[in-house]
């Protein structure tokens, strides 16, 4: 079976992998959204199925007041003796810690915290049982990697800390990940900071603690000289071998547009085939970058085809959708009566650092369309409601519908560094409608449907801005149902019969 990359489409970074039996399992972050730490399951390491989340409760996952890419960061996933462990850092609350369950389709425990600082830990198990943690960190005034032996279960520190590693040379070494073959202690970590410099390097020892010595041919993947593909700042990787003794490599990876150095859909997962060569891994034989396809041998996966509609005719949200920060428990409500999805005008907007009435899928492709079936009628010219492309508070694009004296209109707003521009706007009949966008590259179309009836709104609309390059931060764009009454007190709601989304 051969495949393309990536593996796991949008904004899916940071991605961990562990094996039991034939069941493959990724972890990624998710920063400020809720819930956190994805659980996708796979047979044959192509086709991932979204499955749960390892944090899907406030006493797990504390947002309050998260900046744009705070929150969760770079979970690991490991899986020993009938007990899966995902642990990683929340730099809005406390920081480091560890949950654990020994069903992964099932919750998972309360946080053990970890009284230890820096980013990115991963746990090791080595053959007596023994556990070690390892991160980013500082020890006598030096920066590096830092590791320990810990209680999983609890986050109890059992050793001395020492820092085992300060990297191979490149910028911010992150990201680390220990692993046992053949005798040797090998150390993976990612360099170059996480953008276009990214790569990753790995090291290896007789003893955990070291010393390491580094590859000859590091790193062993960067695209920072591929100036040809269009799939750029590939690092921060997690080793695998599979069920029939093969090597596989998980990393993330960006996909910039042809015509330009942006990209709107954040870090996704991406796979590429390891060998060994004189006791190193070789990705791509040598050469260090990513194939255009490559095959695997593990089973064909039985996939129903996933509808492009998202109904809410169900007790419960679709596991694709997220919200931002801690969502309120009077955020939205699911009638399965009328099977509409019932959002709350919070006097909040997209632009706060707050939790707005915003449910929201990943942008997963970069030709897409995507629309909303809305009943929504404003109470005054404060309130709004609509569909929303968001790369964070400061930088997204709304569609919404508003009272204008009083005439039920439509506007397209873009919000460019936190400041809104009116784009186009236009009178609308009362009554249920759907708002569309249609976007390819950075150039999007807006356009509403009533009775049948579809109207342009705006088009051919500069969306370069929802770049991480413009925009900044780690995430990338989601396209999503939100509402608002600006600030003001209302009992209002918007109605939504169903969601779309596609790739064009």
């Amino acid at each position: 079976m051969l495949f393309k990359n990536p593996i796991i489409p949008g904004y899916n970074p940071d991605p961990s992998i562990c094996r039991v039996g034939s069941d493959y399992y990724i972890v990624n972050s998710t920063f400020e959204f809720f819930p956190g730490v994805p659980v996708y399951h796979s047979k044959n390491l192509v086709n991932w199925e979204l499955t749960g989340y390892c944090l899907d409760r406030r006493s797990q996952l504390e947002l309050e007041d998260c900046r744009n890419s705070g929150g969760i960061y770079a979970p690991t996933i490991r899986y020993h003796k009938g007990m899966f462990y995902m642990i990683t850092t929340n730099v809005t609350d406390k920081g480091n810690f560890v949950v654990h369950t020994e069903d992964i389709n099932s919750e998972w425990s309360e946080p053990a915290w970890i009284d230890q600082g820096g980013i990115d830990p991963s746990l090791f198990f080595d053959d007596d049982d023994k556990c070690y943690y390892c991160s980013t960190g500082i020890i006598d005034g030096v920066r590096g990697i830092v590791a320990f032996e810990i209680n999983p279960l609890t986050g109890v520190i059992l050793s001395e800390k020492k820092l085992i590693s300060e990297g191979c040379g490149g910028q911010c070494p992150e990201g680390p990940h220990i692993y046992k073959k053949d005798g040797w202690y090998y150390l993976m970590i990612a360099e170059g900071g996480t953008e276009y410099a990214h790569r990753e390097t790995i090291q290896r020892s007789h003893n955990v603690y070291g010393p390491y010595e580094a590859c000859p041919d590091n790193p062993v993947i960067s695209h920072k000289e591929y100036k040809k593909s269009e799939i750029q700042a590939t690092g921060h990787a997690d080793l695998l071998e599979d069920e029939n003794g093969n090597w596989w490599l998980v990393f993330l990876g960006i996909r910039r547009f042809s015509h330009a150095l942006l990209h709107n859909l954040g870090r996704e997962t991406f796979l590429a085939k390891v060998e060994w060569e004189d006791g190193w891994p070789i990705i791509n034989r040598g050469v260090g970058k990513l194939e255009d396809t490559v095959e695997i041998s593990l089973p064909k996966m039985q996939m129903i085809p996933k509808s492009p509609i998202y109904s809410f005719a169900q007790d419960k949200l679709d596991m694709a959708f997220l919200t931002l920060r801690n969502p309120d428990s009077d955020m939205y409500e699911l009638d399965q009566n009328k099977g509409v999805l019932k959002l709350a005008l919070k006097n909040v907007t997209l632009k706060e650092q707050a939790s707005p009435a915003y449910v929201a899928l990943r942008q997963r492709h970069q030709d897409y369309q995507a629309g909303v079936q809305m009943r929504f009628t404003p109470g005054n010219e404060q309130e709004c409601a609509g569909i929303a492309v968001m790369q964070s508070n400061e930088y997204h694009i709304r569609f919404e519908k508003y009272l204008e004296g009083e005439q039920e209109s439509v506007r397209v707003i873009s919000c460019v560094g936190g400041k809104d521009d009116v784009i186009a706007s236009c009178k609308v009949p009362k009554g249920d409608m759907i708002l569309k966008i249609v976007a390819c590259g950075q150039k999007a179309d807006f356009c509403y449907q009533v009775c049948g009836e579809q109207v342009m709104v705006a088009c051919n609309v500069d969306i370069h801005f929802l770049s991480t390059e413009v925009a900044g931060g780690f995430v990338g764009c989601t396209i999503g149902m939100y509402a608002s009454s600006n600030g003001t007190k209302s009992d209002n709601y918007a109605e939504y019969g169903w969601m779309f989304y596609e790739q064009i």
